[in-house]
């Protein structure tokens, strides 16, 4: 049992402090209140984590939705090159044609 990197000497050793510091009437309320703490600790890091992997997956929605537009614009400006490309070398064949 490692916990927090605190092993169960330890941790025997903390819970008997805490029984001669507050007491045995004491110590079921304070037991109590830290689990209500941790819980609420967990809530909150659970409720965060979500808000971070929705973010990211409204991130790769929107990055989805946008890639195939760059696919669509990638290929009109490589068929263009392509066809000035060849515009041009037709047009180099004819001047040398003429000359």
């Amino acid at each position: 049992m490692n916990i927090f990197g605190v092993g169960l000497p330890e941790v025997t050793v903390i819970l008997i402090l805490a029984l001669l510091i507050f007491g045995p009437k004491k110590l079921p309320e304070l037991g109590k209140q830290l689990g209500k703490t941790l819980k609420s600790l967990k809530k909150a890091s659970n409720e965060f984590q979500n808000e971070i992997d929705q973010v990211i997956n409204e991130t790769e929605n929107e990055d989805i939705q946008k890639s195939p537009l760059n696919n669509i614009e990638n290929k009109i400006d490589q068929v263009t090159k392509e066809s000035d490309e060849k515009n041009l070398s037709k047009l180099d064949s004819n001047d040398k044609g003429n000359n």
